[in-house]
């Protein structure tokens, strides 16, 4: 053995360092919906309780602005993502990507042998075989298990486990939780078990929007005609399939055309003919490649790496390009933006409105007049206990003091989740104004709070008090 194939060592494969990364993301999206502090949740949307909670803080519908910022942080994220590795979430993170392998790799090849090899992806099983077809029995009961799995663990993060396995109890009562369930693992089935990479290929819009996201520095799977030579030429023709016929036009072309890096391939496509939408960068193709060519002493020809740098050849690859800094600076304004948004959550909601009578007037046995302003609060506790709730009124300096509260005398309970009514009323005994010709609207602030805990439970509403004009005052009975 020569000396260069004795000192080169062929690198831990990428398809060990997926499988690593695959059950990290399965274990921690199996476990994060049974996690909950102070009976809060990483991430719910609740349409029963009409909650969000989000990093373990609940908000309420009314709170729904936080939303579109999380919607807008994992699209650009994504896209980002796609800029900087190509389509490096198909293969890495997709859920699409991780259930195939599981079901593929794990199940018809490792558990059952229905499959020879997992470097061998295009020789499809021989269904002739009788026990071929009880394997393949076998492993689709598998997958419709693990697809209820997958398909509650994807509900648990809009209903609680807890209430999700309650309301399976009585399935005709919650027809569209047990409907979203079947239908849910009807498609993981008929997509893991037949649609297969095809998904990837035909459905999944995301592989016709890489293309325009790519650029010369986008790093992606990429065989390196520079060492390897050319088996296909410009309009995408096969001219070789053997290394002999190859290196009569290129003589230091290093393809052995083994095609390895073809069988190997998921979505079935020959990484040598160039950049392919199917490609979900998965870099099978990559591990083997540097399987054969190691045994040579030499590195492999397909390697994860750029067209700047690697067929180019303009230097190393530009990571930190305009475009990437663009997209990091968006995505760092919107996480700030979703943080100051969310450190403004309020821990109580109250809406006021006031009643369609501007005010009632009543002439007092002592001569003063009381002018009343009716409204109608609509107050809902979002914490996790009973609490008592009370407010007072702020009204302008001039008048400071002049504004009293008539009705509810003292704090009042709301249970924790439910909106409460509450009819108000505020009152004065004082001449606010004098006007001859029209009502005065009098700005004020509602300071609502609860009982305890003024300083953390506290809400301001600005609203009005209507004072009536002097003609209505005079005439009071």
């Amino acid at each position: 053995m020569s000396e260069s194939k004795a000192n080169f060592k062929i690198p831990t494969a990428w398809r060990i360092n997926r499988y690593y990364l695959f059950i990290f993301i399965t274990a921690f999206l199996l476990v994060l919906p049974w996690i909950k502090i102070n009976e809060s949740y990483f991430f719910l949307l609740s349409f029963d309780n009409l909650k969000l909670h989000l990093f373990f803080i609940p908000f309420d519908m009314q709170e729904l602005y936080l939303l579109p910022f999380l919607l807008m942080i994992l699209f650009l994220g994504i896209f980002g993502m796609t800029v900087v590795g190509g389509r490096v979430f198909c293969g890495w993170i997709c859920p699409q990507t991780i259930f195939r392998v599981i079901y593929r790799d794990l199940i018809e090849t490792k558990m059952l042998g229905l499959r020879k090899r997992i470097k061998n992806k295009q020789q499809e099983p021989d269904m002739t075989l009788a026990k071929n077809k009880i394997k393949k029995v076998v492993a689709v009961l598998i997958w419709t298990f693990l697809s209820l799995l997958a398909s509650a663990d994807l509900i648990w993060f809009f209903v609680p486990p807890e209430d999700f396995f309650r309301y399976l109890m009585n399935p005709m009562e919650h027809i569209i939780l047990f409907g979203t369930l079947l239908s849910s693992a009807i498609f993981l089935i008929y997509d893991i078990v037949y649609l297969k990479e095809d998904y990837c290929i035909y459905v999944c819009p995301y592989s016709r929007i890489q293309s325009v996201l790519y650029d010369e520095s986008t790093v992606m799977a990429l065989y390196n005609t520079n060492r390897g030579g050319h088996i296909y030429d410009e309009e995408k023709v096969k001219q070789f399939t053997k290394q002999k016929d190859l290196q009569v036009n290129e003589p230091h072309a290093e393809c052995t055309a083994c095609e390895s890096c073809v069988t190997v391939c998921p979505t079935h496509i020959d990484i040598r003919k160039g950049l392919q939408l199917e490609c979900i960068n998965c870099l099978e193709c990559v591990d083997a490649c540097t399987v054969v060519m190691g045994k040579l002493g030499k590195p492999s020809l397909v390697t994860w790496s750029s067209e700047y740098e690697i067929i180019e050849k303009k230097g190393k690859t530009q990571y930190f390009r305009p475009k990437v800094v663009a997209y990091i600076v968006l995505l760092i304004g919107l996480m700030v933006g979703m943080g100051l948004m969310g450190s403004k959550k309020e821990h109580m909601l109250l809406n006021i409105n006031k009643e369609n009578r501007l005010y009632s007037v009543e002439k007092m046995g002592d001569g003063r007049v009381k002018v009343e302003n009716a409204y109608e609060f609509l107050l809902q506790n979002t914490q996790n206990e009973k609490m008592n709730f009370y407010f007072e009124v702020i009204a302008p300096k001039d008048l400071k003091d002049k504004i009293e509260i008539a009705k509810p005398s003292e704090s009042f309970s709301v249970i924790p989740d439910i909106k409460k009514k509450k009819i108000v009323v505020l009152r004065t005994f004082d001449a606010l104004v004098k006007d001859a010709r029209h009502d005065t609207i009098i700005p004020i602030t509602i300071r609502a709070y609860a009982v305890g805990h003024e300083d953390k439970i506290v809400v301001f509403r600005e609203s009005t008090f209507t004072y009536p004009r002097d003609d209505v005052i005079k005439n009071a009975q």
